[in-house]
């Protein structure tokens, strides 16, 4: 892989962002000593200076193709850049402190385009999956509005109880009226059948009936008031008792004979 020295040298020590920077100890090919040195990452490029604020690198690693390793050294705190293939050199460093160490190797294993390539993956995965969960509680709350909004306009264009109590013989929403008085209720039934009338009553020699007593009833047959129900039997049935009284009264005129 050939790399242009001045492209490489200047964005080394461009003002880019760094992912992380420091000394560390760098174990040499021919000569196994360490040897400290200056780090900075950038994205998957690990340069190396031989002191802080040098202009140019003394070398670049590419971390393409390659995982980091924690290795057994003389040196505390040592880990491994190791490449998969024969012939590809591994690079042992140790730092400083088991922090810096630590920050290190979590810093190198997430410098690869391949690391990369799978967050992104799992970004897409996690937003598609909160874009399907959205749909389906949006679907949801649509669908509970539209119940909710037809259980109204139900509620309010007939309703299931009236004044008196009664239950309207039409009306079949009995979940609405179970939830409005909170008990349970038998079928709705119609207001209960005017009582038969009397035949004529003689009076006097006339009849009842052709008394000036208005027996119309003032009310609608298809009527559910049962107060004005009530009112009107309940004069029909004083006119009945005046008239029985009446009848008693005139009885009792006539002079008794025992025999």
């Amino acid at each position: 892989m050939k790399l242009n020295e001045r492209s490489m040298a200047h964005y080394a020590t461009s003002d880019s962002p760094t992912d992380c920077t420091g000394y560390l100890y760098k174990r040499g090919v021919k000569h196994t000593a360490y040897q400290k040195r200056w780090f900075v990452l950038k994205g998957n490029l690990l340069f190396y200076f031989e002191e802080q604020g040098n202009r140019e690198p003394v070398g670049v690693v590419v971390l393409e193709g390659c995982t980091i390793e924690l290795c057994h050294s003389k040196e505390e705190h040592a880990f491994c850049v190791r490449f998969n293939g024969t012939g590809s050199r591994s690079y042992i460093l140790a730092a400083e402190s088991q922090e810096e160490m630590e920050c290190w190797v979590k810093a190198l294993s997430r410098a690869s385009f391949d690391y990369m390539r799978l967050v992104v993956r799992e970004l897409e995965r996690q937003l598609e999956l909160m874009q399907k969960t959205s749909i389906r509680r949006k679907s949801g709350r649509h669908r509970g509005r539209s119940r909710a909004v037809s259980r109204t306009k139900l509620e309010h264009s007939r309703p299931s109880e009236l004044s008196n109590g009664i239950v309207h013989p039409e009306d079949s929403n009995l979940e609405t009226h179970t939830r409005v008085s909170g008990s349970a209720i038998p079928s709705p039934l119609p207001p209960p059948l005017p009582p038969r009338r009397r035949g004529a009553v003689w009076v006097n020699g006339a009849s009842s009936a052709s008394m000036p007593v208005s027996l119309e009833s003032p009310v609608c047959p298809g009527t559910f008031c049962f107060s004005k129900l009530h009112e009107w039997y309940g004069k029909e049935i004083e006119e009945l008792r005046k008239a029985w009284q009446k009848e008693h009264r005139s009885e009792n005129k006539w002079p008794k004979y025992y025999f």
